[in-house]
């Protein structure tokens, strides 16, 4: 029984197959130029004439108007919640095919359409198909702003930000972080994961900016507003979902009511909190921070690690190590990251955290005066990332590889890094500068 096309078509279709005219399709009920118009999709048939349709076509109500026989849907909705735990456990490609065959197979099912679009854009942010990611979330973004009474505006807003900072637009990252933690001001929940989550996304983007002063502000805002009771958070969560839904707002009500129980059953708030605490940390551990600063640092990351675990965990130990170089012991900071290294190696998908940790290697091996195993560090760091597509995040990472280079003395090696860093942020240089380049050394 063919399911795609419009409630017309298949009135149509299942009247042929039948070897029904119009005339017979309508009966005494009806007329058979209303069934004409039915069929022409220039009418819109009403549940009880769907129903009646339905009985003399010899399918279900749901089939005529969905399309999908009930079964098929079940399969369905069954299959978009194993896409979403695959999601969840990592597997981003298996996800993304389900996603995919969610979206082929339906038509006219807006509930399941609209968790399908919103799971595969999360899956393609996943698998670092960034273009891909945003153009779906900017359509998930317009439908939810011009219809707030439905679509859930909040969480596509604070997902989007995330992808528009590691495409390097941080412009774009700025207006919309800004404008999705404004709202959860709005609503109390400046001590909640979707807080922790944009915080974290606005924090990271002050510091590529180069401005460490807002960075920091935001960090000790978010901090003193953090929440560790579940139970508060719950109750906020469920105030702001009231809230929301008096605003006329039904999607995100929905959605900050779905949040409340995700909380009850055992959530993410710690981890949110954890995560938080490591971006913030950032904010004190710029090169040449104070031992201060670099004690303060440590002492938020302490608190996060035993609560982290997996990419997450070694993000706070690598931040840990570059605390124990500011505070003058590079030998403690040498250790943490070869464990590290020891562990990222072993994970998938780990190539710009092993990265990151090869630098941050380099960096405690230099301040403990040991240059031919920094420079050994780097050099593994650069055969890493020579294979990662090019793009702003990679251009971050090229250019820190250049001042390390610098630091370790290696000037050859260091205007190559920078020359990467140009080529990665989509800027080549010219036969001319590259004269200049080799005069320069």
């Amino acid at each position: 029984m063919p399911g795609q096309g419009s409630v017309g078509e298949r009135v149509r279709n299942l009247r042929l197959s039948k070897h029904l005219s119009q005339a017979q399709l309508a009966g005494t009920e009806l007329s058979d130029s209303y069934i004409s118009l039915i069929e022409s999709g220039k009418r819109t048939p009403t549940p009880a004439v769907v129903r009646l349709l339905a009985s003399r076509l010899g399918c279900l109500p749901e089939y005529l108007s969905e399309g999908i026989e009930p079964e098929e849907r079940l399969h369905l909705q069954v299959r978009a919640r194993h896409a979403e735990l695959a999601l969840l456990a990592g597997d981003a490609e298996q996800s993304l095919t389900w996603f995919n065959e969610i979206l082929d197979a339906v038509d006219n099912d807006p509930e399941l359409m609209k968790r399908a679009r919103w799971g595969r854009a999360r899956a393609l942010e996943t698998l670092g198909r960034g273009e891909e990611a945003i153009k779906a979330l900017e359509e998930l973004r317009e439908e939810a702003t011009r219809d707030r009474g439905r679509a859930g505006w909040l969480p596509v807003t604070i997902v989007l930000a995330r992808c528009y900072r590691t495409a390097g637009d941080l412009g774009r990252t700025l207006a919309l972080g800004e404008s999705a933690l404004n709202r959860l001001a709005d609503l109390r929940l400046l001590g909640g994961e979707d807080a922790a989550e944009i915080g974290r996304t606005l924090i990271a983007t002050y510091l590529d900016r180069g401005e460490p002063d807002p960075a920091h502000e935001l960090a000790e805002r978010l901090l003193a507003a953090g929440e560790p009771d579940p139970a508060v958070m719950i109750t906020a969560y469920v105030e702001a979902s009231r809230q929301a839904l008096e605003e006329g707002e039904g999607g995100e009500s929905l959605y900050l009511a779905e949040q409340a129980l995700a909380l009850h059953a055992g959530g993410d708030q710690a981890k949110a909190q954890a995560r938080l605490r490591v971006t913030a940390a950032r904010t004190l551990l710029p090169s040449g921070a104070s031992p201060v600063d670099a004690g303060k640092a440590l002492e938020l990351l302490n608190e996060a690690e035993p609560v982290l675990s997996g990419m997450d965990a070694a993000e706070c130990r690598i931040e840990m190590a570059r605390s124990k170089v500011l505070l003058g012991e590079p030998s403690a900071a040498v250790r943490i990251a070869e464990s590290v290294l020891a562990d990222v190696t072993a994970q998938p998908r780990a190539s710009v955290t092993t990265i990151r940790a090869r630098l941050m290697l380099a960096q405690a091996l230099v301040a403990d005066k040991d240059r031919e195993k920094a420079l050994t560090a780097l050099r593994a760091a650069r055969d890493e990332l020579a294979g990662l597509e090019a793009s702003r995040a990679t251009a971050r990472v090229w250019r820190e590889l250049g001042d390390l280079f610098g630091t370790a003395e290696d000037s050859a090696a260091m205007m190559d890094a920078y020359r990467k860093a140009l080529e990665s942020a989509g800027l080549r240089s010219s036969p001319q500068h590259s004269d200049i380049v080799v005069n320069l050394r």
